[in-house]
């Protein structure tokens, strides 16, 4: 039996931020849905950054480091979330870093952490599976890269991409815009305690809970007919009604199938659900029936 080889990422693109000074708990605990009470310089928390709609402005993660939090995110927030921090930055003794250019990440899919020197690890579930992050000094990301190569599989971005898909997990700029609450992108029980003190956008989220009710949710989707969907595709249902879109799409080459993810209204997203597909505005007409299924697929 041929043992698979552990697979890497190169994680250094994302935007990582650093958050000092005496009131950093209590200013960055307002701003986020996960409670940093529990943070460790071990383990990295997932959480979400809201406005007062509850609405997303950011998905990060955070650790603690010594006398701070780090916090990295999107590369495409950088700016945003940045700005998004300091807005709300008063009274606070709190200096916001942005080390972005001067810090590597790499990501290891094991519940095993590697061994490496000069660098700090934090275990990180980024995907269904135990991972570790490595943070490194940027002057030494050739190094560790080549070390890691030497002892593992690196996973590209195309395969990352598959992988992500197979397993239902929201991509910011696909799944998480500015437009969607986090509980309709399933990330409760990832990114959200219900215990914590308030935060922005906390009402929403309390509502959301107590209702057990959201107008759409992030699901997975087959195709019937084995023909590949796409980004953009609008979900009718049987009556024609628009029900929801595909946010990203890929072949699944462990199932054998054509599959995505999707939001799809309430009323229409039960597992088994027949949905059909549409082409996106200006597309044509093209028409394909698809499976609504439960997350993740793999």
């Amino acid at each position: 039996m041929i043992t698979p080889k552990t697979l890497f990422l190169d994680f250094s693109r994302r935007t990582k931020l650093r958050i000092r000074g005496n009131d950093r708990l209590r200013f960055l605990n307002g701003q986020v849905t996960n409670d940093l009470r529990k943070a460790s310089e071990s383990a990295a928390m997932e959480a979400c950054v809201l406005n007062a709609k509850g609405k997303m402005n950011a998905h990060i993660f955070v650790s603690t480091g010594p006398d701070c939090f780090f916090v990295d995110t999107d590369p495409e927030l950088r700016e945003r979330l940045l700005a998004r921090l300091e807005r709300y930055v008063i009274a606070d003794d709190v200096q916001i870093d942005d080390l972005t250019d001067q810090l590597s990440i790499f990501h290891v899919l094991s519940p095993v952490a590697p061994t490496l020197s000069n660098c700090r690890l934090v275990s990180a579930r980024r995907f269904s599976d135990a991972g570790w992050d490595i943070w490194t000094d940027r002057a030494a990301h050739d190094a560790v890269s080549q070390h890691l190569s030497s002892r593992f599989e690196v996973l590209d971005s195309s395969a990352a991409e598959i992988m992500r898909i197979e397993q239902g997990i929201p991509r910011w700029g696909r799944e998480l815009t500015e437009e969607i609450i986090p509980i309709e992108a399933n990330l409760e029980e990832r990114a959200i305690s219900y215990e914590k003190g308030c935060y922005i956008g906390q009402e929403v989220i309390s509502r959301l809970k107590m209702s057990g009710q959201t107008n759409k949710r992030l699901r997975g989707l087959i195709s019937l007919r084995e023909v590949p969907l796409g980004p953009g595709m609008k979900l009718a249902a049987t009556s024609g009604k628009e029900v929801g879109w595909i946010t990203s799409a890929t072949r699944s080459q462990r199932i054998g199938k054509e599959i995505a993810l999707g939001y799809v209204k309430r009323g229409f997203n039960d597992s088994g659900a027949k949905l059909e597909t549409r082409a996106p505005e200006g597309g044509g007409e093209a028409r394909l029936p698809a499976e609504v299924v439960p997350l993740p697929f793999v």
